[in-house]
């Protein structure tokens, strides 16, 4: 008897609370949205709520991981020094670090570049970026020091304006507008 109580009790427990959970349901209101299929499938296009089968796939993944090609300030960054070695450039880190590079003129000194990915937006808060120098007397007797010169304004605007193109051609390319078949237009 106790046996059957307890049975009671848990299923009125989970009853109330699926009941409770309804409540809360998503779901369109009728008086916001237009009584046309039509419309509504373009209204919902249009506030990203639409259904496309290449974004289908993305939701079995679980995570929101995006690969180094996509991202424009990565892909900037890279473009903007590639002339320098890099010691590591680790996407997932949000981190690119160069080797020390010299040019012909003067072997005696050295720079180095540390470029921290702050977030994926195209700002100029999303880059922190440090810059060493090394000066050598001799090959064991160097000084190595970071200074806040002009260069690191001139690195961030670079890379800035190359990401801005590189969204605006991933934007231009990669635009699709939603067309209605011909036989169900009115």
């Amino acid at each position: 008897m106790k046996a059957q109580i307890n049975k009671f009790l848990i299923n009125c427990s989970i009853l109330l609370f699926l009941l409770n959970s309804c409540s809360s349901l998503p779901g369109g209101d009728a008086r916001k949205n237009p009584p046309d299929p039509k419309e509504r499938v373009a209204k919902n296009l249009e506030e990203g709520k639409g259904f496309r089968l290449s974004n289908a796939t993305k939701a079995l993944g679980g995570t929101n991981f995006e690969f180094a090609s996509s991202n424009e300030l990565w892909r900037a960054s890279l473009d903007t020094i590639d002339f320098m070695p890099l010691t590591s450039a680790n996407y997932s880190g949000g981190i690119i670090i160069t080797d020390w590079y010299s040019d012909n003129s003067n072997n005696n000194q050295s720079i180095k570049i540390i470029i921290r990915f702050l977030s994926n937006e195209i700002r100029s808060d999303a880059l922190d970026i440090k810059i060493f120098y090394k000066n050598c007397s001799t090959a064991t007797n160097c000084i190595v020091s970071e200074k806040e010169t002009a260069l690191i304004n001139e690195l961030r605007k670079e890379i800035l304006k190359k990401a801005t193109l590189y969204k605006k051609d991933f934007i231009k390319k990669n635009f699709k507008k939603y067309d209605y078949p011909e036989n169900s237009r009115n």
